[in-house]
């Protein structure tokens, strides 16, 4: 069996990969990043490092790896003659690797069973999005026959992989726990062997589970932290006005997912309080700038904030925890990190009725739109 991983970084590496490795398949790691692919291509193994109450370290020693920069032809082919592609780019990048998927599927023999294709981003349903790229790649008279060669499902991913330092090399560090959510209906039974991953009928509460609660207890941990002058995502939770936060933005977007999903209250009260405990791991060097990164990102209509205060919103109810993080959220300034310096002129240069509209992707009609316009002429007059 094999597997084509896109994005070979620490989350292809030391999530995605490692569970396709387990899995018994050969990984075909593809990146444009030369020193990484030139590492792994020299390296006959490398190790993850799960820490958690138990730490352990686990092998990875059948795989290769291919510059997809400069040899397509060989990525193709290998493509052609898989079982898996999945990807973890980042949902921005998904355009630049439908090409070359579909010059795969293209080439793949109609003998072979259909290729599955999953996208593992922070993303909801990005293997849409991923084969909506696909498809516009592919020219109208063929689609119907490689229509046939693939099927396309989506996934949620949840694992934390903290930056990595230079001195680790290709080995990494994640946490112990982690969830691979797929859903199984696209597979018509024929789901591929995968043990670690877990297969559903309904994706949907997974995805809104994940992101509503990790994503977005995550960023809001590091927007509250880095505005109380914390480094470490560990250390800022050891802030009482940071942990309050986030517990009372979990305790909103919980409900939310509760109303919504039919979610069991106690579970879901549990899942969070776990997520707590996984941010304060103090063996996951996490810092706040890392994990706030892209603001412009996580601040659009459907992400981690403004996804379900709009939702809340709707329901007649005004979210105060999530309006809080989003100030949190316009306040983070890292100079080195290309969003959040966008951020900073936006806010400087635009009304505070423009940047919600353009930013947050609410319109002056929406419920949540003159709340989020408050905040952001709040932290305008800071300048």
């Amino acid at each position: 069996m094999k597997a084509i991983h896109f994005g070979a970084g620490n989350i292809g590496r030391g999530f995605v990969g490692l569970l396709l490795h387990d899995a018994g398949y050969e990984v075909v790691f593809a990146d444009v990043n030369v020193s990484l692919i030139d590492a792994l291509q020299a390296a006959g193994s490398y190790a993850v490092h799960e820490a958690g109450e138990v730490s352990t370290t686990r092998v990875v020693d059948t795989f290769r790896a291919i510059n997809s920069a400069t040899d397509e032809a060989a990525l193709i082919d290998e493509i052609a003659t898989a079982d898996i592609v999945t990807t973890a780019v980042g949902p921005t990048v998904l355009r630049f690797v439908a090409p070359v998927i579909a010059a795969g599927l293209g080439r793949r023999s109609a003998e072979l069973p259909p290729l599955a294709v999953m996208a593992c981003e922070n993303a909801i349903n990005a293997t849409d999005v991923l084969a909506e790229q696909i498809w516009a790649n592919v020219p109208e008279p063929e689609r119907a026959a490689v229509a046939e060669r693939v099927v396309f499902a989506n996934t949620a991913v949840d694992r934390i992989v903290p930056g990595q330092a230079e001195s680790d090399g290709i080995d990494v560090t994640v946490e112990a726990f982690y969830e691979w959510v797929i859903e199984q209906g696209a597979f018509n039974g024929a789901v591929p062997v995968i043990p670690g991953a877990t297969f559903v009928d309904n994706l949907a509460p997974y995805i809104e589970r994940k992101l509503f609660t990790v994503n977005t207890g995550h960023a809001t941990v590091a927007y509250l932290g880095g505005v109380a002058g914390a480094s470490k995502i560990s250390d800022a939770l050891l802030v009482p006005a940071v942990l309050d936060g986030v517990r009372a933005v979990l305790e909103e977007t919980s409900a939310l997912l509760v109303a919504k999903h039919g979610l069991d209250v106690d579970a879901q009260r549990a899942y969070r309080e776990k997520i707590l405990v996984r941010f304060a791991n103090p063996s996951l060097p996490d810092t706040v700038e890392r994990v706030g990164r892209q603001p412009l990102r996580k601040l659009s209509r459907h992400e981690r904030f403004i996804g379900p205060a709009a939702e809340i919103a709707e329901h007649g109810t005004r979210p105060v925890a999530l309006l809080a993080a989003v100030e949190a959220a316009l306040r983070f300034d890292v100079a080195d990190d290309e969003q959040s310096a966008l951020l900073q002129r936006m806010l400087r240069d635009e009304t505070a009725e423009s940047f919600t509209a353009s930013v947050c992707g609410l319109d002056a009609a929406h419920p949540l739109f003159a709340d989020v316009v408050l905040v952001v002429a709040a932290v305008q007059k800071a300048f």
